[in-house]
């Protein structure tokens, strides 16, 4: 499960921001949203959901962004541009992310915080990759740190390395404590100025279960949508290359319940390059027989998006995995929305303890019946300077005149900017100006 996540000199987010799943103190109330599990003698709590507000343009897709870049340097392992077709551009080519603003170049910063199968891994990486939009930039990694159960394992920064042994994770190490100077020099000797020390040299030199570890986490348990229109299509079939068309038990149920208009969905599999089609089953009146068409042309756009996202859905209450989705609402029902948000928010469903955060513009959120004050968060970016905040609700405490109480109204409070991360919108002047120069040229 996710603790923490933070980032500096990301797009909008020009100093460091922590965005934290672990619970703030002296909260009381819906405990059903506060997991709890042992990593060795201590015990680690964490919250199932988080919801984040803030005006158009304030950066809430941002850090999304950011989760999404760093889940895919990791998995590749190194600094380096690529050319993907991606939804997240700054994923691919790197000098999209430093803040445009900078007058000096700053290394980005990344720094995660999670647990997996027993143990709390953290893991941080700055990189310098120049300014916005310097292609031509020497990027380097600056620094680079593991902590396994609270114990640092490395530190990388430029040409040096510090690795210390541990027996407490020594069953994940491919070396005991004799060999470990021999390979430390082997792994020293590895460093490269762009790949992560984790994915390479001390992948294949000290510690292959540790990051195949992490790296399952990170592939399929930390579920980033970035762009609420990114939402691909699942293959749920992915032991089979066969053509044909199939159906997907779980996820169809699903759909009839949310108003499917077809007798079923499913995914035909094509024969000529094994893409896969989301596609619908109808009755032909004419012949009386089944007929398989485009879901595209036939179910709306939101039906469309919850058969694409409740997959995800699953995986996540499956395997307990993280799904972070940017607009998560967009083009479906609020009353299918809450309901997945009570699923997480189910202890005796939620087993596996399952996180579900996303962006919204919806206040109906904003309810203390619904989401604790650590759960909500805001993203507010200063007109001034351009740089964006985040923060909790929880972090206004609970005295004095800013102080928030559990049973206020969230969301009425949210409207007349008691929270900030709001903006007045007033687009009158436009059209008066219009309407002063009607018949002009």
């Amino acid at each position: 499960m996710l603790l923490d996540f933070r980032v500096e000199n990301y797009k909008s987010f020009q100093d460091e921001v922590s965005f934290s799943m672990i619970p703030a103190p002296k909260q009381k109330g819906l405990d059903y949203s506060v997991f709890e599990e042992a990593i060795g003698k201590k015990k680690i709590n964490a919250i199932c959901s988080s919801v984040i507000y803030g005006p158009n343009a304030s950066g809430k897709t941002n850090i999304i962004g950011a989760m999404d870049t760093m889940r895919s340097i990791v998995l590749r392992g190194n600094i380096l541009n690529v050319n993907e077709s991606y939804p997240n551009e700054a994923a691919n080519y790197l000098e999209l992310i430093p803040n445009n603003k900078l007058t000096e170049r700053k290394p980005v910063k990344f720094f995660i915080s999670f647990t997996e199968e027993g143990y709390h891994i953290e893991y941080s990486f700055s990189m310098n990759v120049g300014f916005f939009l310097e292609k031509d930039f020497k990027r380097n990694i600056e620094r680079e740190i593991l902590n396994v159960n609270g114990m640092e394992i490395f530190d990388r920064s430029f040409d040096k390395l510090e690795f210390n042994y541990s027996k407490k994770i020594s069953e994940l190490l491919d070396m005991n404590s004799k060999e470990s100077n021999k390979l430390y020099e082997v792994a020293l000797n590895s460093l490269n100025d762009t790949e992560l020390f984790l994915m390479n040299g001390f992948k294949l030199i000290i510690s292959r279960k540790l990051v195949e570890l992490i790296q399952n986490w990170f592939k399929n348990k930390f579920m980033v949508i970035y762009k609420a229109n990114a939402i691909e299509l699942i293959r749920r079939f992915e032991d089979t290359d066969s053509p044909g068309f199939y159906v997907e038990k779980t996820t169809n149920e699903a759909a009839k319940i949310f108003g499917l208009n077809s007798n079923a969905v499913g995914y035909m599999v094509s024969d000529e390059d094994q893409k896969t089609k989301l596609c619908s089953v109808l009755d032909d009146q004419n012949s009386n027989k089944k007929v398989i068409i485009n879901a595209k042309t036939f179910e709306s756009y939101g039906t469309i998006r919850f058969i694409n996202l409740f997959p995800l859905v699953i995986k996540a209450m499956y395997t307990g995995g993280t799904l972070v989705i940017d607009e998560f609402d967009a083009s479906i029902h609020p009353m299918a929305l809450m309901n997945i948000i009570n699923i997480f928010h189910d202890d005796e469903i939620n087993i596996h303890h399952a996180q579900l955060i996303f962006d919204t513009h919806n206040p109906i959120f904003l309810n203390s019946n619904l989401f604790r004050r650590d759960e909500i968060k805001f993203v507010e970016r200063d007109e001034d300077n351009f740089k964006s905040d985040l923060y909790s609700l929880s972090d206004f405490g609970t005295s004095g005149t800013s102080g928030v109480r559990k049973n206020e109204d969230y969301m009425k409070n949210y409207f007349i900017s008691r929270y900030g991360a709001i903006s007045d919108i007033d687009f009158s002047p436009v059209f008066r100006e219009l309407i002063s120069k009607k018949g002009e040229d």
